[in-house]
């Protein structure tokens, strides 16, 4: 299985993928900051909601996971390339089981830098432009682990949604995209419907798992037709 994740990141783009990968970093790293000294500085109040903050706005790479879907599946599927990969003396479940964990290590642990970059990003900037109110607290420390953790697994659960039905059965890039723009946001209007947004990110997850249980489960039958 090991091989078979390697060679997936052999057949892509790298330096397409390093790039995207750069950007998203970029914009999620400095966004907490100017997200509490421009848009909402409430989220300024304390360290624990600056921590809350920072873990809804890593919800950004459910979108990038959207584009490892794009570059793992659809784009093998548009090239005809995944006929090759289907000729292998390996099923193809177990083909598409190193796929899905390829995306899901990877978007795992982009989340996890992410996170710790722009933790420390914002308490540097705070030390020199203060925008939050008094200092972090051991509590603060473990919340800010916690959030990083749970919320890395279930962001990574999240971005595979497009997975099944727009990935493997219509393979339509654009419409992915939008699906991974549309939920990446859905947590923030949670508050219209009365819904916590917590909630709603746990509903995303478990779509998500169900998404990836399909694709495998389906892998078989879908085919390179």
């Amino acid at each position: 299985m090991t091989n078979l994740i390697r060679l997936e990141w052999k057949k892509l783009n790298q330096k397409t993928v390093w790039m995207e990968l750069f950007i998203y970093m970029l914009i999620l790293i400095f966004f907490p900051t100017f997200f509490i000294k421009v848009v909402i500085p409430a989220f300024g109040q304390s360290y624990a909601a600056a921590i809350e903050l920072n873990g809804f706005i890593q919800m950004g790479y459910v979108l990038f996971g959207g584009s490892l879907i794009n570059h793992v599946f659809i784009e093998e599927y548009k090239n005809k390339t995944i006929s090759l990969s289907f000729g292998y003396p390996i099923n193809r479940k177990k083909l598409f089981t190193a796929k899905v964990l390829f995306i899901a290590l990877f978007v795992f642990f982009a989340t996890i830098i992410s996170f710790i970059l722009s933790g420390l990003t914002t308490y540097l900037l705070d030390q020199f432009f203060p925008i939050i109110n008094g200092k972090p607290t051991t509590s603060d420390m473990l919340e800010f682990l916690k959030s990083m953790m749970i919320g890395s697994v279930l962001i990574t659960l999240i971005s595979f949604i497009p997975l099944f039905f727009f990935g493997i059965w219509k393979r339509a890039v654009v419409p992915a995209i939008i699906c991974s723009l549309f939920i990446m946001q859905l947590p923030n209007f949670s508050s219209f419907f009365n819904i916590e947004p917590d909630v709603v990110v746990i509903i995303l997850s478990i779509l998500g798992a169900i998404s990836i249980f399909l694709s495998l489960k389906t892998a078989e039958s879908v085919g390179e037709i």
